[in-house]
């Protein structure tokens, strides 16, 4: 499972934000399927072909999962100056539903350990629900501002305590540790409300110790590019490139290399609003097609987004020059 969720970057990611506490509320669902290669990994992942026999199968086997999420972002921006730039950390945590169902034909040649072939063939229809929290996620991060143009770096990283077992098909933890690093680039310019961002970034996973399985390294590119048509509604367009640069290993890969990719684009819409004289809402819906996917179920996702932050500090009045 990796670890990264395309998407969780978007418009505004390398802007400066306003010194103090903030909180995010995400809303996201996920629909998504796949066909043989991603369904017969999972039967492996599951123990449903014996450890010690290779298998060459046809596939006739098709998996379906629903997710439905919530998470909840505290961060904490510093006034003080770190090299320059403005710093903030957060961490990331989640709780909610996932529903996943596998079914189909296996069917092929066993080869066992004297080197015999076995034909086999076998129906398999499973599903299951899992209800729970999921992994922390910490995050640390740096921006720099230059006018119009703004700059970021962060890094990030999975604490595996969420729900998960590997005898499961559905699970919100990942079951396994990673360190995910990158930067971002972001153009805003108020006077036209012209808006583009990208964030690019790489996670290393760690062994997943119930499995003895490791995803190879992923690489990330979240963007969005939009338009301020007021000083608070925004209008675009977001997306994101999926791709597994590393082969998948351990002494649990049976599958082989198995490097997995996606990308989605979609609408997004935004909304800045006063809460108090010092607090600000902001509310931002996206939603993602998914396509061109290989070794990694596809389908569509939303994200309701609803920020609460200090709003920004207004402009000292002008005062009247007196002359006589």
């Amino acid at each position: 499972m990796s670890f990264w969720v395309p998407g969780f970057f978007g418009s505004l990611a390398a802007t400066p934000q306003q010194p103090g506490w903030s909180l995010a509320n995400i809303y996201y669902h996920t629909s998504v399927s796949a066909g043989g290669d991603v369904a017969r990994s999972r039967e492996f992942t599951l123990g449903r072909v014996p450890g010690n026999v290779t298998v060459n199968a046809n596939l006739n086997l098709h998996v379906n999962a629903t997710g439905d999420l919530g998470f909840v972002i505290p961060t904490y921006v510093f006034a003080t100056p770190v090299f320059g730039g403005q710093a903030s950390a957060s961490l990331v945590g989640a709780y909610g539903v996932v529903s996943t169902t596998l079914a189909g034909q296996l069917s092929g040649n066993l080869t066992g350990p004297g080197g015999g072939n076995i034909p086999f063939m076998r129906s398999d229809s499973l599903s299951d629900t899992t209800w729970g929290f999921g992994d922390l996620i910490p995050q640390f991060a740096l921006r720099w501002n230059a006018g119009v143009h703004n700059y970021m770096t962060y890094i990030t990283g999975d604490i595996p305590v969420g729900a998960y077992d590997s005898n499961r098909l559905s699970n919100i933890g990942i079951g396994h540790g990673a360190i995910d690093a990158g930067g971002g680039y972001t153009y805003f310019n108020p006077a036209t409300g012209h808006e583009f961002s990208g964030v690019l970034g790489f996670t290393y996973n760690f062994k997943n110790t119930s499995t003895q399985y490791q995803n190879g390294v992923d690489m990330h590119f979240d963007w969005g590019a939009s338009q301020f048509l007021t000083k608070q509604v925004q209008v675009g367009l977001v997306g994101y490139a999926y791709k597994e640069a590393g082969c998948d290993s351990g002494s649990g890969d049976r599958i082989g290399c198995f490097q997995s990719q996606v990308f989605g684009v979609g609408p997004q819409f935004g909304y800045v609003f006063p809460l108090s004289q010092g607090l600000q809402g902001y509310i931002n819906l996206k939603g993602y097609g998914e396509f061109g996917n290989s070794a990694r179920p596809a389908g569509w996702n939303t994200w309701l987004t609803f920020v609460i932050s200090p709003a920004a500090a207004p402009p000292p009045p002008a005062h009247r020059m007196i002359t006589k």
